[in-house]
């Protein structure tokens, strides 16, 4: 990560997201018992993805992903693969309530994807709920909320768990015991959703979807008491995701992914160790597990020798649709810059909380190719110098960057002026727009000067560069700076940070 995350503690770092861990693992260890004795492994991914694809359709209507808004739209959506789930299970079945799952699974993906095409920035909002979430930036207002509300779920199903073991364990004589099974898979189905909608929005579905079966997997591979089950899900999930966290942070690794692996990893281990245990004949189960090592090595030296067949034939290693080859470990890390713009809004302004350099800011506004990541670099400038921060939302209104985030640099620049500028950028004319940009552009020649001549923001030849680079419409230049010489530009250099060194410090 980028400087900016450098300064603060490890140990802190890690606390709120080790905590929101905790949470996790309470809930989603109990949970995943029953998803166990159900036989309906896939119904957390079904879910999260309808969850999911009830965000990206509030986020399509024009509402923030992370918002209350997003949340009921995303719970409506779940609620609704409850009700399908609860329905489709029935006596005399002659499809599998498996089969159902992940064909609901697959429509809502592939809906996702329809609908998340029609959105601005769709790719990076599919990548953050799908996979890493942004667990690492959780808020500890968020985790106690979870907590609450996990806790509440608890409780209920506390209060009725004679039911849902009863259904869980054996439908049919639950049903003869005079339960409404229908019924009580509904409300089960309905506090299962619940839950992933809250925890798909800070994990990501793939960790959620380990949270809820891993140590639930351990458990009932060690035991078949549901209480001594669930009790060795909690204690291997406490400590199965601070060992994911920590190593996540010394080895530099992708929060969630991380923790994804290393629950892969023990999950492994402790299947391993169960079949020597539990052998009749401990030398021979000890031997096969030789031979399995030896046969993984193997494997992967046949993989080894065959990309060295492969990049020694150069015809083998370009395709119709090749394009740079990669030439090294090196090329496969982000530079700063990139994993900044790959963050999401939140995760943006939370990494750029603690900076306080505006140099360092007005370079990474200026390397960073995304509208969003040069508004949340704008506005942390503009609490630390005014006049420059301005400036940087002044490039993005006056750039061709969608309208959207054009607006939201507008609004920044209202509080800023003073003024209404009353204007619709997404039908306005350009006559009009440019009559607004002229009024913002007096506006901001009139700000004091900074009084310090370091932070000014490098001036654009040739008028402000919208997010790719491309220079802005006539009329629509950067205020210059009064009475003072411009400073020489920083422009990156074939899209990368020429002019910053390892980690987007500089040099």
């Amino acid at each position: 990560m980028f400087d900016v995350l450098a300064t603060i503690s490890p140990w802190r770092l890690m606390a709120i997201p080790f905590a929101e861990c905790l949470v996790l693992v309470g809930i989603h260890s109990y949970l995943g018992l029953h998803v166990i004795r159900r036989q309906v492994i896939f119904v957390d991914l079904s879910l999260a993805q309808i969850a999911a694809l009830g965000t990206t359709a509030g986020f399509l209507a024009g509402i923030h992903p992370h918002s209350t808004g997003a949340f009921l739209f995303s719970l409506s959506f779940t609620f609704i693969g409850a009700a399908i789930f609860a329905l489709t299970r029935t006596k005399k079945r002659h499809v599998p309530q498996e089969a159902i799952i992940g064909l609901v699974y697959a429509l809502a993906a592939a809906l996702v994807i329809l609908v998340i095409d029609r959105a601005p920035h769709g790719a990076e909002h599919i990548k953050e709920m799908m996979t890493t979430g942004n667990i690492l930036l959780v808020k500890g207002s968020e985790v106690i909320k979870a907590a609450i509300a996990y806790a509440a779920i608890g409780v209920f199903h506390y209060i009725f768990r004679d039911k849902f073991l009863a259904i869980t364990n054996n439908a049919e004589e639950a049903e003869a015991k005079g339960i409404n099974v229908a019924f009580w898979d509904l409300l089960f189905y309905m506090s299962f959703g619940f839950v992933i909608t809250i925890s798909v929005n800070t994990a990501g579905l793939l960790l959620v979807f380990v949270f809820l079966v891993v140590p639930a997997v351990i458990g009932a591979a060690i035991t078949d008491k549901f209480r001594n089950q669930l009790i060795i899900g909690w204690i291997m999930g406490t400590i199965v995701s601070m060992a994911g966290l920590t190593l996540s942070y010394w080895l530099d690794l992708p929060t969630g992914p991380a923790v994804v692996a290393f629950y892969g990893i023990v999950l492994l281990l402790v299947a391993l160790s169960l079949y020597v245990i539990r052998a009749k004949n401990h030398i021979k189960a000890l031997r096969n597990l030789a031979l399995g090592i030896l046969a993984l090595g193997l494997v992967v030296l046949y993989f080894e020798g065959l990309k060295k067949v492969i990049l020694s034939n150069h015809h083998w290693t370009h395709g119709e649709y090749s394009g740079v080859r990669m030439h090294g470990p090196h090329h496969k890390k982000l530079s700063a810059t990139q994993e900044y713009d790959n963050m999401d809004m939140d995760a943006k302004a939370a990494a750029l909380k603690h900076s306080k350099n505006i140099l360092k800011l007005q370079k990474l506004f200026q390397a960073s190719k995304t509208p969003d990541g040069k508004i949340a670099v704008a506005e942390r400038a503009v609490k630390i110098d005014p006049k420059a921060g301005s400036k940087m939302l002044f490039q993005v209104l006056a750039s061709n960057a969608p309208s959207g985030f054009r607006d939201m640099a507008l609004q920044h620049l209202k509080k800023i002026c003073h003024k209404k500028f009353d204007i619709d950028l997404l039908t306005a004319d350009h006559a009009a727009q440019a009559a607004m940009i002229a009024k913002v552009r007096q506006c901001l020649t009139t700000l004091p000067a900074s009084s310090n001549a370091a932070t000014r923001t490098p001036s654009q030849p040739g008028g402000a560069t919208n997010p790719n680079g491309a220079a802005a419409q006539p009329g629509m230049a950067v205020p210059a700076e009064s009475s003072r010489p411009a400073a020489r530009p920083i422009v990156p250099h074939h899209g990368g940070l020429h002019h910053l060194g390892h980690h987007g410090e500089p040099r």
